[in-house]
């Protein structure tokens, strides 16, 4: 296929935004964090903009020329307290932003912080998103797969949270294994920590 990828900049956040928002609009975590569809449509880009608004600050968004994927990358480094303030205080910052009154905005990224492992430095893919039309193309695959080589060459491992069964088993195709700890959403669903060793 060849996709065509490039760096995200600013000039891109909305976009992004946007594209992650109609990507995870009815993931099953996000109709978790915003059970009613009415609600989850007025604030769920806001919810996911600050996923962007990291990623532009902190890592990279890796881009599909045509706007049909991203990827938003942290470098986590071995052990580094400063990942960990990071990581602590955007669940807090998502909430604020997106929707003040619901917990389940905060308690989302403080479930999957409290698992994440910070004892080895590596590629902490924050999100992928394809634009609904274009999911099962492989656009994901292309998308990722030059950070998992560059990965490989480095000996630099890789972390993600799959929000479904079906991104698990996708990502299992790449090399990355479940860690063996859910992250259980009360009263929702699973979420799985998957770790990929360098190959």
């Amino acid at each position: 296929m060849g996709l065509e990828i490039r760096q995200a900049g600013q000039s891109d956040r909305d976009a992004v935004a946007r594209l992650l928002d109609e990507a995870f609009r009815d993931d099953p975590v996000s109709s978790w964090v915003f059970p009613d569809p009415d609600h989850r449509a007025a604030v769920h880009g806001k919810f996911l903009g600050v996923f962007v608004d990291v990623a532009l600050a902190e890592g990279r968004i890796d881009y599909a020329v045509d706007g049909s994927a991203a990827a938003l990358w942290l470098r986590i480094p071995a052990g580094d307290p400063d990942a960990e303030h990071v990581e602590d205080e955007v669940p807090a910052k998502m909430r604020a932003v997106a929707d003040p009154d619901n917990e389940r905005c905060e308690l989302v990224g403080r479930l999957t912080g409290a698992v994440h492992p910070m004892a080895e430095e590596h590629e902490y893919l924050l999100m992928i998103a394809v634009a609904p039309g274009r999911q099962g193309e492989g656009r994901g695959t292309e998308l990722i797969r030059p950070v998992l080589e560059r990965c490989d060459r480095e000996g630099v491992p890789a972390y993600l949270e799959a929000s479904s069964e079906r991104s698990k088993g996708l990502y299992e195709r790449l090399g990355w294994q479940f860690t063996g700890e859910a992250v259980r959403l009360p009263d929702g669903p699973l979420m799985w920590p998957m770790w990929r060793k360098p190959q």
